[in-house]
């Protein structure tokens, strides 16, 4: 059930400001609570926002006190440029994002069209991704393959523009090691030819795994 005081939690947890017992507890919800997962998702655009913000602080510039207002311009509109993206994707695509079981091999319907193959893989921790694209008229038809994650939790799959514009293509809850390979399937306003590379990330933003042509 999702109380109050989950949803508190939320932000506390993309900002990584809950102690190490409540991040675990609230990480045990999200993997019952699309309400609560989709809050993570949506929120990590803001700490991107406030990431970038920071980076482009000068040097022994306080961040929040003395930084240039045109930054803190520039961050606020990313953020409505991003709030409008996912509203025109939440139209065009119906279902964003649909996990299946994993079976016979994964295919974008119309991905002749515009549509390309990435994939990625990571040595270390054994995580294998392939992303499907196929050219649609309101966007990129997005499938996705993977297996191997090193951690129970939810994940995303991050589509990044040519121009560094980031969609969030699909998420979802994943057992952790051992766990059986998930097809997942979304939708971004990206068109193909605009995408440079998709990357799978946690719910904090960290990246696990970078897909390339």
């Amino acid at each position: 059930m999702c109380t109050p005081p989950h949803r508190r939690d939320v932000g506390a947890y993309v900002l990584g400001v809950l102690g190490a017992a409540d991040a675990f507890r609230f990480e045990e919800h999200l993997e019952g609570c699309s309400r609560c997962a989709g809050g993570v998702v949506e929120l990590g655009g803001v700490t991107a926002v406030l990431e970038r913000y920071a980076r482009l602080t000068p040097p022994g510039v306080d961040p929040v006190v003395r930084a240039d207002p045109r930054l803190v311009l520039r961050a606020a509109e990313a953020l409505a440029a991003g709030r409008r993206r996912t509203r025109r994707r939440r139209l065009a695509v119906a279902a964003a994002v649909v996990v299946l079981a994993a079976g016979t091999p994964f295919a974008v319907p119309g991905g002749e069209r515009g549509g390309g193959r990435w994939t990625g893989a990571d040595r270390g921790s054994g995580m294998t991704a392939v992303v499907t694209t196929g050219a649609r008229e309101w966007g990129t038809d997005v499938g996705l393959e993977v297996a191997g994650a090193p951690d129970p939790g939810v994940c995303s799959l991050v589509a990044v523009g040519r121009d560094g514009d980031e969609e969030t293509v699909a998420t979802w809850s994943w057992g952790g090691v051992g766990a059986a390979p998930l097809r997942v399937r979304g939708g971004a306003a990206l068109r193909p030819g605009a995408i440079a590379r998709f990357e799978v990330r946690t719910a904090q933003g960290r990246p696990l795994l970078r897909l390339t042509r």
